[in-house]
């Protein structure tokens, strides 16, 4: 009875994160071997008497960050902050957008109560390696203001946590095969082998 159940939730788990596991996978080649030609963002755009919440001057990490957020629907932005710059002198407040597909900064002149917004779309390529480093690392006290690297982020740990599922099945159900036993214990050696090897190369 295990045999079978963890057999039938190996396939069909599998199935499931195939997908998720390709885009991973795909996207690594653009990270390791591409060559970054961006594209030139489209022409700037300037939207006028926004409301503009106080307080940028003294706030700092999530709460600065939520503030910024009440200006995107105004300037027709939708995406993940990546960062807030104020600038004291001139009192603007610059910030990154960034989604799959399309790539925004935002200069808000405070005074004013204007900003100047450009964009830059992106291709499939971009959108893949966007995906695959988000919510990523970086940022952590802000990351995830966006509702979309929310759910990705889920999915993404989803897909973590299931290839670890298929990982530890998989070594039951080889190890229940008792025919494929030497196989598999000279395909593990080998595995091993390989990877304490590249691991001493790069490290030493």
């Amino acid at each position: 009875m295990l045999y079978r159940w963890t057999r039938e939730l190996h396939l069909y788990i599998g199935l499931f994160i195939s997908p998720f596991v390709l885009l991973f996978a795909v996207s690594v080649f653009y990270l390791n071997h591409a060559k970054l030609a961006l594209d030139a963002p489209l022409p700037a755009q300037l939207y006028e008497n926004l409301y503009i919440p106080d307080g940028f001057d003294q706030l700092q990490g999530r709460e600065a960050v939520d503030r910024a957020r009440q200006i995107l629907p105004q300037v027709e932005a939708t995406g993940e902050i990546g960062f807030l710059r104020y600038i004291a002198e001139d009192r603007h407040l610059i910030f990154p957008v960034s989604r799959a597909g399309l790539e925004t900064t935002v200069d808000v002149d405070l005074d004013a109560r204007t900003a100047t917004v450009t964009r830059r779309t992106t291709s499939l390529w971009e959108s893949l390696a966007y995906l695959h480093k988000m919510p990523g690392p970086h940022s952590v006290a802000i990351r995830g203001n966006w509702v979309g690297t929310q759910v990705w982020r889920w999915f993404a740990d989803a897909t973590i946590y299931l290839l670890l599922f298929i990982s530890i099945s998989g070594f039951y159900l080889w190890w229940a095969l008792t025919a494929e036993r030497q196989v598999g214990l000279t395909l593990l050696a080998t595995s091993a082998v390989t990877l304490f090897g590249l691991i001493h190369v790069v490290v030493r």
